[in-house]
């Protein structure tokens, strides 16, 4: 279901088991039948493009407080507002908090957010003192979001339309890559950086990455992430 929606989709606990849905048009469905085989589908009532907010809630990692822009922060708390639009991040997903707690540890320097997304991890690193910090996306939905939540966090954040896989990579001390296992496998030997935060599988899962050595790996609510150093 990431891979198929990285834009986002619903967990439901039901009495059956779980069940996973994403809002869609006929090509997703068709994507979802010819992986999972047959589903349901059921048209949706007009407003549901805003109906997502209520399942973006905010969270705290140390000082930092994540959340959407319709939510209160603590006082003491270092702010991070971020506004998903259409991609991908608000900093509730455990692999987002677990970059975090990761890179809350990290020396200060130069980061390279691999990914980006919404641009959470870049726009935190930088609230953190980091710099300079590059972010980049594939995705022209996720730059333009990435772009307007670094301006509203007033933070310096150069983020760039990029293929990391094909493209040239910016060089970092630290470079952030909270995506599928599959794509970290592949883009992590390209990675210009020193060290690695690696996150987006499952803890039954363990990264094969040409390159680098595992230093330390961190677990929650059964999804992984790892800290790497370049051999």
């Amino acid at each position: 279901m990431i891979e198929l929606f990285p834009e986002g989709f619903e967990e439901v606990d039901t009495a059956g088991g779980l069940e996973l849905a994403a809002y869609t048009n006929a090509g997703g469905e068709e994507r979802v039948w010819q992986v999972f085989g047959p589903g349901r589908a059921e048209d949706i009532e007009p407003g549901w493009t805003d109906a997502w907010q209520r399942f973006h809630r905010p969270v705290r990692i140390g000082p930092l407080w994540i959340g959407p822009p319709w939510e209160e922060s603590p006082a003491d708390a270092l702010r991070v507002v971020v506004d998903p639009g259409q991609a991908f991040g608000t900093g509730a997903h455990p692999t987002t908090q677990l970059c975090l707690s990761f890179l809350l540890g990290e020396a200060r320097g130069s980061v390279l957010d691999l990914g980006c997304g919404s641009g959470v991890l870049a726009i935190a690193a930088a609230k953190l003192g980091f710099g300079p910090v590059i972010a980049v996306d594939l995705d022209p939905a996720a730059v333009q979001a990435a772009k307007e939540n670094a301006a509203a966090n007033g933070v310096d954040v150069d983020v760039r339309l990029l293929d990391a896989f094909s493209e040239r990579l910016p060089e970092a001390a630290l470079a952030l890559a909270n995506i599928a296992l599959r794509q970290a496998e592949e883009l992590a030997p390209r990675v210009p950086a020193r060290r690695l935060v690696s996150s987006g599988y499952l803890v039954a899962e363990e990264p094969d990455l040409g390159g680098w050595a595992r230093l330390e790996r961190r677990s929650l609510e059964g999804w992984a992430a790892d800290l790497y150093e370049r051999l």
